[in-house]
């Protein structure tokens, strides 16, 4: 069967017009439409910071459609046609030899489909992804491009100007790194947009933030709080002390406050009054778990009301895909997050990744970071391995994008040394320096009973009217819920967010009336406003003991409250077990004292100094030059990255199967909304999962089909030995 041909371009107006998109109905979007579009939102979005760079990377990016070729593969040849790097191409004949800009717009253009390359080496073959390699291949005739646009090349003194401040080489790697991933922001979130408006039209997008009204409805809460307890007295002095040492904040700031002690609603009320004082674009959370996010969301919404909209980021529904050929309406269909809301709660992963990946659909929201207020809660759980680029990366956002940082914990580690080692010059401010209230929190004590097995812990905590056990996999939450008789509720990330929410309401109304116990993971140390009249923690690390403590007589109301530590036959292992061992060590101190917090977190530092020192793409990269940064290779060594997870939707009400049909008629608009009736799950499980057929795929997101898979005591249990070696919350 012979191919026939459209012609290669249209011709308007006696010229020739060449196309960048059609859709399916036979719209048409020119080359010309389409870059000089993506240039003005590529412009926007840099919004005074390295401007024209990213307005020549959205201009240059796609030249390659000027090629007859590409003509032709788009109006029905099966020819793959790669027209990303002719950009890249183009600018290495227009810059000088020696350009500090050349490089970095060869990256982001040569990969605003499949992702920032890694820069590889002369000696590359062309058949590799590296930039090297894509720029031996040969290429179709683009130069009529230059018959429609002109370009004119950036001044180089502004990115010049910027690098000098990088104190060592290291750091001006790492800076140079940073701003190619912005500039590369800016251009993959300006080329999504504009083909979207092509497609869609131009979607609503954003939403409200009016966050002076936010502050004053936070106000009214926090003063419609009766301070006639101990606990009370001293949550409104910390309270006080925090709001008047933030009045000028640094670049990063220190809120380090017990567990307890309202400092959710205290970094809320510090976040709102800086975002409205210095007109910040928007409020950003940073939690490194889902359940904490719901919670967090909850109390804040409730507060809120309809004057500031909160966007939830934490399930990636979609997988991301490689493939520049792919029709444009499958790219729509793969519409990711890019954080244009006013606030957003997140997670850990998400946000790093936004600033280590190298996809477009994850460091597009990138550009949306600019003139925040970060907020990092539970700061201690930021991983070792990656303490340097996280510390580095925050640095970066709050010294040249206007950023004010707020790292948040109530058993914060001594992050100062690092600080000062990885952001030399950058201010950091305590924010409580008066620690004499915290004492009033300290209305437990904590016991180590030694080893025990599930059901001895069941049967003692089944003394109390009210307990909690936390132990540190969902396989041992399991087995112990089934040993526990009487009322009784499980927790655990493999229930929905809507349903955990339900669960935590019904516990809420029953403590204090019936006896009940509550067994759980990790996700109920943090966030979860519970309170107990005993908790039985498995052996985990000090910070994890001392949150779940934060559960037992929360609000001081019993004369004392009892945590008791136990040790089972299922020891931690790796980073988890050091930090076990190390917890084990302090116990028969007074563990919640700020000298033997800082004391845990000293030896885990000390253990972990060369592990911490050395993660940096310029020590994977060498001193090698620009042309060699390994931006694939190290993001793909992110565990941070590569621990993510995919959702996967359960319709177990009239609700979510409603979002469900809706999917399926192709309104992508339910998303977001239904996160809040999915799970997640790490890729080794989504492998096994997928092998026993009880999920199936609509629109790209995975929906549980077999729903005898999902029970109402427990969530999504798949397979019994779903995590025998894994931590799961």
């Amino acid at each position: 069967m012979r191919w026939r041909f459209a012609p290669p371009y249209q011709k308007k107006e006696g010229k020739m017009e060449f196309t960048a998109h059609k859709t399916e109905d036979g719209k048409i979007q020119s080359v010309k439409e389409h870059l000089e579009g993506t240039a003005r939102l590529a412009e926007e979005f840099a919004a005074g910071r390295l401007t024209k760079l990213a307005e020549t990377a959205a201009l240059l990016h796609d030249i390659g459609k000027y090629s007859g070729a590409f003509q032709q593969h788009i109006n029905g040849s099966p020819t793959r046609v790669e027209h990303s790097v002719c950009g890249a191409k183009e600018c290495k004949a227009l810059f000088p030899k020696n350009s500090l800009s050349a490089p970095l717009l060869e990256y982001c253009i040569a990969g605003h489909h499949s992702g920032l390359p890694d820069g590889g080496s002369a000696a590359d073959s062309e058949d590799m992804p590296t930039l090297s390699a894509r720029m031996k291949r040969k290429g179709e005739d683009y130069s009529a491009y230059k018959e429609e646009l002109e370009i004119a090349l950036p001044d180089e003194r502004e990115l010049m100007e910027l690098l000098k401040k990088a104190g060592s080489k290291e750091e001006l790697t790492e800076l140079y790194c940073f701003f190619t991933r912005y500039v590369f922001s800016c251009l993959t979130d300006a080329d999504f947009i504009d083909t979207e408006r092509f497609c869609s039209g131009k979607l609503s997008r954003g939403g409200k933030g009016d966050f002076e009204k936010a502050l004053t409805a936070v106000e009214e809460k926090l003063n419609s709080f009766k301070a006639d307890t101990k606990v009370k007295k001293a949550r409104r002095e910390l309270l006080l002390q925090a709001v008047e040492n933030a009045e000028s904040l640094s670049g990063i700031n220190i809120l380090n406050m017990p567990t307890g002690s309202g400092k959710t609603l205290c970094s809320l009320d510090i976040a709102l009054r800086t975002a409205v004082k210095e007109k910040k674009k928007r409020i950003i959370y940073v939690i490194p778990y889902t359940s904490i996010i719901e919670q967090t969301a909850e109390i804040f919404e409730d507060i809120f009301g309809d004057r500031v909209d909160i966007l939830q980021h934490h399930s990636n529904f979609i997988p991301d895909s490689d493939d520049e050929n792919s029709g444009t309406a499958e790219k729509i269909k793969r519409n990711c997050e890019n954080w244009d809301s006013p606030f957003i709660i997140t997670t850990t992963v998400q946000f790093f990744e936004s600033l280590y990946h190298y996809k477009g659909s994850r460091l597009r929201k990138l550009h949306n970071m600019v003139d925040s207020v970060i907020v990092f809660d539970e700061a201690h759980l930021l991983p070792l391995k990656y303490l340097k680029p996280c510390i580095r990366g925050v640095g970066f956002l709050t010294e040249y994008f206007g950023c004010k940082a707020l790292f948040l914990s109530a058993t914060m580690p001594d992050y100062k040394p690092l600080f000062r080692e990885f952001l030399p010059g950058t201010q950091v401010k305590e924010l409580i320096t008066d620690k004499s209230s915290f004492e009033a929190f300290r209305n437990c004590g904590y016991v180590n009973i030694g080893e025990k097995d599930y059901e001895a812990i069941a049967a003692e905590a089944e003394k109390y009217d009210s307990a909690l056990i936390v132990v540190n996999t969902r396989k041992a939450a399991h087995k112990v819920y089934d040993l526990i008789s009487g009322r009784k509720f499980h927790l655990s990330t493999y229930m929905t967010p809507e349903h955990r929410s339900e669960v935590i309401g019904r516990i809420k109304a029953l403590i204090g009336k019936e006896k009940i116990t509550v067994v759980s993971t990790s996700l109920v140390e943090a966030g979860v406003d519970l309170d107990f009249e005993a908790v039985f923690r498995e052996l985990a690390g000090l910070d994890n003991i001392l949150q779940a403590g934060g559960r037992c007589n929360r609000e001081g109301k019993r004369d004392n409250g009892r945590v008791f530590v136990f040790e089972t036959e299922n020891r931690l292992k790796g980073d988890m077990g050091i930090r076990a061992n190390i917890a084990k060590s302090l116990l028969e101190s007074d563990i919640t004292s700020p000298e033997v917090i800082e004391d845990y977190y000293g030896r885990i530092f000390d253990f972990n100094d060369k592990l911490i020192k050395e993660n940096s793409i310029y020590r994977m990269a060498g001193d090698t030059g620009l042309y060699s940064l390994p931006f694939r290779k190290y993001a793909e060594s992110f565990e941070l990255i590569g621990a993510d997870t995919r959702g996967i939707v359960i319709p177990r009400d009239e609700k979510s199967r409603g979002l469900v049909q809706r999917l399926e008629y192709g309104e992508m608009s339910v998303m977001r909304a239904l996160q809040r009736y999915s799970v997640s799950v790490y890729g080794y499980q989504l492998d096994e999962i997928l092998k026993m057929g009880i999920v199936r795929e609509i629109n790209g997101v995975l929906v549980l089909e077999d729903m005898s898979r999902y029970s109402d005591k427990k969530g999504f249990v798949y397979s019994e030995s779903c995590d025998d070696n894994y931590i799961m919350c």
